[in-house]
């Protein structure tokens, strides 16, 4: 084997072995993530035609789902999203959406009658709160405030696992 070839190959090892370690380390996307166990960071958001103010929500159960109307799994789990609101009224489902285009943004909802909780948050200031910057994530915030579970991605919100646990939180 030549220097040369030793070398590439020295190099290819490093790079693989540094994207390995950036990986295991810079993803906070884990079983147990950091916020678990925290106050979840409190917002206010009007968006013109919606509004909320978590800390208004405070001694209820509330399951902040983070969205965009762009996003296919988002758009695949918002009908158990409305069906937990339904079968669930002493849990709040709070669907902020990270939409840019309120028109698009409108529309979606009129197409689709959505009648969820949800407002607009166009510069996306109450999810980086969260750390969350793809969607939907989801969290699950108990009466006191704190954060209790994180969902990445699509979930069946009226699973029974689901249901018993936001049951049991709100008791």
């Amino acid at each position: 084997m030549s220097a040369h070839s030793s070398r590439r190959r020295i190099n290819g090892l490093l790079a693989a072995a540094a994207l390995l370690i950036f990986t295991a380390v810079g993803c906070d996307r884990g079983s147990h993530p950091e916020q678990i166990g925290t106050r979840a960071p409190m917002f206010a958001l009007n968006d013109g035609e919606h509004a909320v103010d978590l800390n208004k929500l405070h001694g209820r159960v509330v399951v902040l789902n983070f969205w965009a109307s762009w996003c296919a799994p988002c758009i695949e789990e918002l009908p158990s999203l409305e069906e937990l609101q339904r079968d669930l009224p002493q849990v709040q489902i709070v669907a902020v959406s990270t939409d840019d285009d309120a028109t698009a943004y409108e529309r979606f909802l009129k197409q689709h009658s959505v009648s969820l909780l949800t407002v607009r948050d166009g510069e996306q200031r109450s999810n980086a709160m969260y750390g969350t910057a793809r969607f939907p994530e989801t969290y699950v915030i108990d009466k006191n405030g704190m954060i209790r579970r994180k969902f990445i991605g699509p979930q069946e919100w009226t699973s029974p696992e689901i249901v018993n646990y936001l049951k049991e939180l709100a008791s």
